[in-house]
């Protein structure tokens, strides 16, 4: 799918000395903004931008998006750790 806009010559004068390529600048843009607002999962941008998700989870950590993963989430992930640890047969 393509999305395209008009911009007035000057600002986009601008925005490419800033940016270089401004689609890709602007899919990006919307793709961090998408995974801040919880509309994309990390797992779906890594298929967009065909990175796996390690790598992605680092990319969208350098555009100021870390890993949405709060302390309650680390203390449900250390419970279900310690029940699968003392579970038999592990």
């Amino acid at each position: 799918m393509a999305i395209t806009f008009e911009l007035p010559r000057d600002v986009e004068q601008i925005l490419r000395e800033r940016f270089g390529d401004l689609g890709e600048a602007a899919k990006e843009a919307f793709l961090v903004q998408s995974y801040r607002e919880e509309r994309l999962s990390v797992g779906q941008i890594a298929a967009v931008l065909g990175k796996g998700v390690i790598e992605t989870q680092a990319w969208l950590a350098e555009k100021g998006a870390p890993l949405g993963y709060s302390t309650e989430d680390l203390e449900e992930d250390r419970e279900a750790l310690a029940k699968l640890s003392t579970e038999p047969g592990r």
